[in-house]
């Protein structure tokens, strides 16, 4: 509708009469409706939208978000699931003084591309988070947008404006017909009379007006989130907002009936809607991935038949087995039909660009259930060998494409995410989005501060949440707390954020997922610039690549890849074996038995609580043991009750039975018991008589809330099928129970064999190179379960001899130095780095290192040479990294403080003269990196106090009277390295209050271990975690450290429920129950709990107040889920 149309009346609003209510309201399609991924302007989801408007019988919806499409796959998603009409668009909003806001909707594909690339215009050239477009760029994307300007809200009559007018006309030039103006209904009295002069302003410059709701609400009671977002949005509290907040509650969707009275006089206006709706054809279902061409002139299917021959004849040198070669065929051939060669080739041109540059990266999950994987490199895992399922990996029914997931080194994974970048080109190459929503912590701390709660209060509800949980405390806990639940403020702030969690916060960048694409990738989605430099993200996440069938490749980091590369560096120099991950001797029994002692400190995937207490009673003595220990201590076997089954009959306690002949291939691997999700799906096709394809769709339909409805026609289906080839229906009703155990997570087995591999390398590594593997552990760090401290008492456990940090001694990084023991054999001891010492920036290490040149010989020297700031000085100070020069704590502190700001030229150049002019002798330093470093250090570098008897040092001035300071304690230089270090190689803090603990009654936890079964102890010990597992129903699982050994304790919900406070908040925790045995393995079931921090500061005289506080704040290990709760599939670390 471009002209020709009048409106009724044609002067003041009251005198146009109102068209009368038709009894039959037309067709209604609202175009302008805000979610929340318009972050902290709208309060409702595209899903809920989406089935509000269907609930309202709206026959169209456009979920616009502000300069965003974020949003519109969920969507698309809900539209086909609810029978709505999606129209695609976004709310453009350029720079002030560069136009009015417009909505734009493309009409076909052609500019759906040009939108995206106008949203990715903008959002690359502005900070993360924000937009930044001029009134040009959104004429020039313009052509096949279906456009509608948005009056200011501040302009009373838009008509009288000459530059909304100039706009206007503009946006007639270079939209036409496509072009329209929104009525937007204010509610707030005044609509009448403003619509009116928008129509008439439509009418004169001929442009159809356009009835649009501006909805950021799908219904009228998310009112109160609302002013929460617009609050956080402007940074308020509520009761400071004021017109920051909207009026009323009016702005949520409205069905035709509402919008017929609110249009009464605008009839045109309201059935413009309908008329972009059947000029927008375009669909989100239209969008194809093309993936980058990688083959040059070769046919890429026909390219990738010849690299995965070349590898299997490099994988099996003696000739390819038939079985591989049938499997070959098969995946080959599948592959082609679906189109997926090219992805398949531009993942090997990744591996081999990553192993070209030295870089350890290894292929896992689903993908290893691949031989084509396998042949070309990328996987490590023979499928063929253990009967891999190729279907977990791809499946011609369903349509999804597959996901390779390939772990870096995590410290030189960035070097991969920029050749992905060089080589595509910005344009091409985008990291996959994650959308970060409001959890139980954030939702309370942002909610209290918009109530003005006070910080008291708001702290003491988030020390009610366990980690980073998704549920809010109850009112027990809140009353726990000392605060009343039913206090209308608290009640409220409860409410609210129950509402707020789960709503997106912001986007972030995936772990590694990455968009390639061969056409441009801004022309399917967005791209927006991240928070860390050099990094673009496409401003969709992983579901919603899924939802279209975009095809992604992981891009993981995996810190113990880094570790093995420093280790396996450091036992080629050290040891004269240059080993990598292929030649690791396989299958050694000394590893084996080391694994079963529970002795898997630092070693991947095994080292948790939980796996260190399975090993002794799965006792691994094989490669394959090691996949079912990486497998088994999982939701899905514990939930599908599997565990005790199979380690019963693994004992021999009960005997192997099998259901059927034709269940025993399946299961005869794991004594009868199905622990993996590619058995449960082989048991759904040898037993109930499923396709793989069928097989697949059960196990996602198990797997995933979306499909949770279709899982009672597949029992239906699986239990006809297994009792029609004869076997038993009750067997089949409890081997389904048993499969649905895997729907909150069971482990594939290619993904446990994929991480057996690394599990075996850490082990052997631990087991006959204890020095370099501790080594590069620290290296590593932060990697795994366990924070240095533990690292460095493991290795010492072990007969490593760790020496302290030294001025003179230490790199940056750890080290390995050659010890001649008695009888002369060698061995090695441990350096510990200057990396070690607690906020020691990198650049102030490594500059005291560069600048040692043939030793220091006083704190003076270091500050002159080495340049750094007084702060960097004082925290090797506080290190105790002058001990080798004589100087203890307390006189080194007092040589710093002395120290001026800046040498003076004079000084600066003596001291030059002094280091070049110095004998030198060479040392050789290997930290486990990739260069060797020859470091020149001076025969004074180790001399103590007699060193400076008779003469000044470097930076002593030779007139001032010497002044003496007492020693510390044992206590406190204790306190002092643990300050500094967060460890110590002097006394465990318990060996000092052995006596107190003594006296009071706690055993030491090596006691535990000379305990009958059901008799009561009582320990007290540091706490090294926390955890309490979702499927172990509020049992609590705790590790604590004493002088000697350590102690596995469980709490059980009752007992924590009366403890919470203890269990949380405690460092120094002391237990007392009953010890629970089985086999090698102890517990401690604890009934009474005690917090005994407060004994921690008496290791300080009372007036040294900050040593007292770093006692009683001493930080739990990296495992502990008290804080860090996020235990899942995706991390790829130990847990």
């Amino acid at each position: 509708m471009t002209g020709g149309w009048r409106r009724p009346g044609d002067g003041d609003p009251a005198a146009a009469p109102s068209a009368p209510c038709s009894p039959e309201p037309p067709p209604r399609a609202e175009l302008f409706a805000q979610s929340c991924f318009s972050f902290l302007e709208a309060a409702s989801t595209p899903e809920d939208l989406v089935i509000t408007a269907a609930a309202l019988g709206l026959h169209a919806l456009a979920v616009t978000d502000r300069n965003s499409l974020a949003g519109v796959v969920r969507a698309h998603r809900a539209a086909r699931a609810h029978g709505v009409r999606l129209v695609v668009g976004a709310l453009i909003d350029p720079r002030p003084a560069e136009g009015p806001m417009v909505l734009m909707h493309p009409g076909d594909r052609a500019a759906y591309g040009r939108l995206a690339r106008l949203i990715t215009r903008g959002r690359r050239a502005a900070p993360k988070g924000e937009c930044s477009l001029g009134a040009a760029d959104l004429h020039a994307h313009a052509e096949g947008q279906w456009v509608t300007v948005i009056a200011p809200e501040g302009l009373e009559d838009p008509g009288a404006d000459p530059v909304f007018r100039g706009a206007l006309a503009a946006w007639k030039q270079t939209a036409g017909a496509r072009l329209s103006l929104a009525l937007t209904p204010r509610h707030d009295g005044c609509d009448r009379r403003r619509l009116w002069r928008l129509a008439r302003l439509a009418e004169r410059l001929d442009i159809p007006p356009l009835a649009a709701g501006a909805a950021r609400l799908h219904a009228p009671a998310s009112k109160p989130l609302l002013d929460v977002l617009t609050c956080l949005r402007h940074h308020v509290r509520l009761d400071e907002a004021g017109w920051r907040l909207a009026a009323h509650a009016e702005a949520h969707l409205r069905g035709p009936a509402d919008w017929a009275r609110l249009m009464a006089d605008h009839p045109e206006a309201l059935a413009r809607p309908m008329d972009v709706v059947a000029g927008c054809s375009f669909s989100l279902a239209e969008l194809r991935h093309d993936y980058p061409a990688e083959s040059g002139d070769e046919p890429p299917d026909r390219r990738l038949e010849r690299l995965t021959r070349a590898g299997a004849r490099e994988r099996y040198p003696e000739g390819v087995p038939e079985s591989v070669e049938q499997r070959l065929r098969h995946e080959l051939t599948l592959i082609a039909r679906l189109g997926y060669a090219p992805y398949f080739l531009t993942v090997e041109a990744l591996v081999a660009f990553a192993r070209g540059r030295g870089i350890l990266c290894q292929g896992r999950g689903s993908a290893a259930n691949s031989a084509v994987c396998y042949c070309l490199g990328i996987t490590a895992v023979d499928p063929a060998r253990s009967d891999l399922l190729f279907e977990r990996f791809i499946s011609a029914a369903r349509n999804e494409p597959p996901d390779i997931d390939v772990d870096f080194e995590h410290e030189r994974r960035e070097e991969v995410i920029q050749y992905l970048y060089e080589t595509y080109g910005r344009d091409h190459a985008g990291l996959t989005a994650t959308v970060i929503t409001w959890r139980a912590r954030s939702a309370l701390r942002d909610v209290g501060r918009v109530l003005g709660l006070s910080d008291d209060t708001v702290s003491a509800l988030c020390g009610c949440v366990w980690g980073s949980s998704s549920r809010l405390p109850s009112d027990a806990r809140v009353r726990e707390a000392g605060l009343d639940p039913d206090s209308p403020r608290l009640r409220q702030a409860l409410d609210l954020a129950a509402q707020l969690m789960g709503l997106p916060r912001h986007l972030s960048q995936h772990v590694g997922g990455f968009v390639l694409t061969r056409s441009r990738l801004d022309e399917v989605v967005p791209i927006e610039n991240a928070a860390m430099p050099g990094r673009t993200v496409i401003q969709w996440d992983k579901d919603d690549l899924d939802t279209l069938g975009l095809l992604k490749i992981d891009v993981l980091a995996l810190g113990m890849l880094s570790c093995l590369r420093r280790a396996l560096a450091l036992v080629a120099r050290h040891h004269g074996r240059p080993l990598t991950l292929a030649t690791i001797p396989p299958e050694d029994p000394l590893v084996y038995d080391m694994l079963c002692q529970g002795d898997s400190l630092g070693v991947f995937q095994v080292e948790s609580r939980a796996q260190m207490a399975m090993l002794p009673r799965l006792r691994p003595r094989t490669f394959y043991d090691l996949v079912i220990e990486v497998a088994i201590v999982r939701p899905g076997p514990i939930q599908g009750d599997m565990v005790h089954p199979y380690l019963r009959r693994r004992r021999g306690e009960e005997p192997v039975r099998y259901p059927s002949p034709l269940l025993r291939r399946v299961l005869e691997k794991t004594l009868g018991v199905p622990l993996f999700q590619e058995q449960a799906m082989r048991i759904a096709i040898e037993g109930a008589g499923f396709s793989a394809e069928d097989a697949d769709r059960l196990r996602r339909a198990m797997a995933t809330f979306r499909h949770a409805g279709e899982v009672g026609r597949f029992r239906d289906a699986f239990v006809a099928g297994m009792v029609r080839n004869g076997l038993d229906p009750a067997f089949a009703e409890r081997c389904f129970r048993q499969i649905e155990g895997f729907g909150s997570y069971g482990f594939p087995e290619s993904h446990a064999a994929s991480f057996a591999l690394l599990v075996y390398a850490s082990a052997w590594l631990k087991c006959h190179a204890p020095a370099a593997f501790a080594c590069a552990l620290l290296n590593s760090q932060p990697l795994g379960f366990y924070a240095p401290a533990q690292i460095v008492r493991d290795a010492r456990a072990h007969g490593v001899e760790v020496r302290p940090v030294d001025i003179n001694q230490s790199e940056w990084d750890c080290t390995l130095e050659a010890v001649i023991l008695p009888g002369g054999r060698r061995a090695l001891a441990l350096r510990l780095g200057l990396r070690q010492i607690k906020g020691l920036g990198e650049a102030a290490g490594r500059a005291v290192v560069a600048a040692r040149g043939a030793g220091y010989d006083s704190p003076e020297a270091v500050g002159r040479r080495a340049g750094i700031a007084r702060a960097a000085l004082e925290r090797l100070v506080g290190a105790d990294a002058f001990a080798g020069l004589g100087r203890e704590r307390r006189e080194a502190l007092w040589a710093v403080k002395g120290l001026d700001p800046a040498p003076l030229p004079l000084f600066a150049a003596a001291e030059t003269r002094r280091v070049e002019t110095r004998g030198t002798e060479t040392r050789r330093v290997e930290t486990g990196g990739t260069e060797t470093r020859r470091v020149e250090t001076g025969g004074a570098g180790s001399r103590g106090s007699e060193g400076r008897q008779g003469e000044a040092g470097e930076g002593d001035n030779g007139d001032e009277e010497a002044v003496a300071f007492a020693p510390l304690s044992e206590g406190e230089a204790l306190l002092a390295d643990l300050a500094a270090l967060r460890l110590s190689l002097r006394a465990h803090p318990l060996a000092l209050l052995r006596p107190t603990l003594t006296r009071a009654g706690f055993h030491p936890c090596r006691r535990l271990a000379e305990r009958a079964d059901g008799t009561r102890a009582s320990v007290a010990g540091l706490v090294l975690c926390r955890q309490r597992p979702g499927t172990a129903s509020g049992v609590v699982f705790i590790t604590l450290e004493d002088e000697d050994a350590g102690a596995n304790v469980i709490v059980w919900a009752s007992v924590f429920e009366a403890h919470r406070r203890i269990v949380m908040g405690a460092r120094l925790l002391a237990a007392s129950g009953r010890i629970q045995r089985e086999g090698t393995v102890i517990h401690l079931v604890a009934d009474h709990l005690a917090d005994l921090t407060g004994l921690l500061a008496t290791l300080a005289p009372p007036g040294e107040a900050r040593v007292r506080a770093v006692a009683t704040s001493m930080e739990p290990a990296r495992a502990d889920r008290l804080r860090h709760n996020r235990p899942g599939p995706g991390t790829g670390e130990g847990r």
